[in-house]
């Protein structure tokens, strides 16, 4: 019995998927982003916004991109429209591939408003 016990323990700390306490090693990427939904469970989904160069009429046109990233624990605190860092690091699921690794801001603001001004 007590090396079942000792098996499922193992497995639980391998399965803990954050960067802190898990076996996630964070590298390549970091990007910041602001939250735009928390539906998922210890999952959320990150708006990043940037400025496409267009060279025929020599303007910007404003883009953005969805990433979803897994959620340690310790930060299930975080509302709608905060700010994130998050890290790149092994594939989790079939579209999660970032870590929240620090909250740097946060704001009650508008889900689908462009971050950059």
């Amino acid at each position: 019995l007590q090396h079942v016990e000792s098996n499922r323990k193992q497995w639980y700390q391998r399965r803990v998927r954050g960067p802190f306490t898990g076996d996630v090693a964070i590298r390549g990427r970091l990007l910041r982003g602001t939250v735009r939904s928390m539906k998922m469970k210890r999952t959320l989904t990150i708006r990043r916004d940037y400025l496409h160069y267009i060279k025929k009429y020599n303007r910007f046109e404003k883009r953005h991109k969805n990433i979803s990233a897994h959620v340690s624990p310790a930060f299930l605190d975080m509302k709608q429209g905060d700010t994130v860092l998050i890290g790149q690091c092994r594939p989790l699921s079939k579209t999660v591939r970032f870590n929240v690794l620090k909250v740097i801001a946060t704001a009650a603001s508008d889900k689908k408003k462009f971050a950059k001004f």
